[in-house]
Protein backbone atom coordinates (compact mmCIF):
# COMPACT_ATOMS: atom_id res chain seq x y z
CA UNK A 1 0.00 0.00 0.00
CA UNK A 2 1.30 3.18 -0.58
CA UNK A 3 2.26 5.46 2.29
CA UNK A 4 0.32 8.16 1.55
CA UNK A 5 -2.71 5.72 1.72
CA UNK A 6 -1.66 4.27 4.52
CA UNK A 7 -1.35 7.14 7.22
CA UNK A 8 -4.55 7.78 5.95
CA UNK A 9 -6.09 4.76 6.58
CA UNK A 10 -4.30 3.99 10.17
CA UNK A 11 -5.58 7.49 11.11
CA UNK A 12 -1.82 9.32 11.82
CA UNK A 13 -2.58 12.03 9.14
CA UNK A 14 -6.14 13.15 8.90
CA UNK A 15 -6.50 12.95 5.07
CA UNK A 16 -4.30 11.92 2.37
CA UNK A 17 -3.06 15.12 0.75
CA UNK A 18 -2.07 16.11 4.04
CA UNK A 19 -0.07 13.13 3.97
CA UNK A 20 1.18 13.10 0.22
CA UNK A 21 2.20 17.51 1.33
CA UNK A 22 4.39 15.79 4.45
CA UNK A 23 6.31 13.42 2.65
CA UNK A 24 7.16 16.43 -0.41
CA UNK A 25 8.15 18.20 2.46
CA UNK A 26 10.43 15.40 3.67
CA UNK A 27 8.69 14.70 7.22
CA UNK A 28 8.31 11.27 7.13
CA UNK A 29 10.94 8.78 6.80
CA UNK A 30 10.51 4.62 6.47
CA UNK A 31 13.31 2.34 7.96
CA UNK A 32 15.66 5.58 8.36
CA UNK A 33 15.11 7.34 4.95
CA UNK A 34 12.97 9.74 3.72
CA UNK A 35 10.19 8.53 1.69
CA UNK A 36 8.12 9.94 -0.93
CA UNK A 37 4.35 9.50 -0.79
CA UNK A 38 4.19 6.27 -3.54
CA UNK A 39 6.58 4.42 -1.22
CA UNK A 40 5.15 0.90 -0.61
CA UNK A 41 4.50 0.68 2.85
CA UNK A 42 5.04 -3.57 3.88
CA UNK A 43 4.93 -5.03 7.45
CA UNK A 44 7.81 -4.23 9.96
CA UNK A 45 8.29 -1.27 8.86
CA UNK A 46 9.51 1.91 11.02
CA UNK A 47 8.03 5.34 9.95
CA UNK A 48 9.27 8.55 11.80
CA UNK A 49 6.56 11.47 11.06
CA UNK A 50 7.99 15.12 12.15
CA UNK A 51 5.13 17.70 13.81
CA UNK A 52 7.52 20.46 14.11
CA UNK A 53 9.51 19.63 17.37
CA UNK A 54 7.71 16.33 17.91
CA UNK A 55 8.63 12.97 16.05
CA UNK A 56 6.38 10.14 15.81
CA UNK A 57 7.62 6.57 15.55
CA UNK A 58 5.58 3.82 14.58
CA UNK A 59 5.95 0.07 13.54
CA UNK A 60 3.66 -1.22 11.15
CA UNK A 61 1.84 -4.44 12.41
CA UNK A 62 -0.84 -4.85 9.66
CA UNK A 63 -1.81 -3.41 6.64
CA UNK A 64 -5.35 -3.46 5.44
CA UNK A 65 -7.22 -0.97 2.34
CA UNK A 66 -10.22 -0.39 5.23
CA UNK A 67 -10.50 -0.50 8.84
CA UNK A 68 -13.01 1.24 11.05
CA UNK A 69 -11.98 4.11 13.69
CA UNK A 70 -12.00 1.73 16.39
CA UNK A 71 -9.55 -0.75 14.50
CA UNK A 72 -7.09 1.97 12.92
CA UNK A 73 -4.52 1.67 16.18
CA UNK A 74 -4.25 -1.92 15.70
CA UNK A 75 -2.12 -1.02 12.30
CA UNK A 76 0.57 -0.02 13.78
CA UNK A 77 2.89 -0.11 17.49
CA UNK A 78 4.39 3.07 19.10
CA UNK A 79 7.55 3.05 19.63
CA UNK A 80 7.96 6.62 21.21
Amino acid sequence: MRLDKYLKVSRLIKRRTVANDACDAQHISVNGRIAKASHDVKEGDIIEITFGEKTLRVKVVNVKEHVTKNEATELYEALN
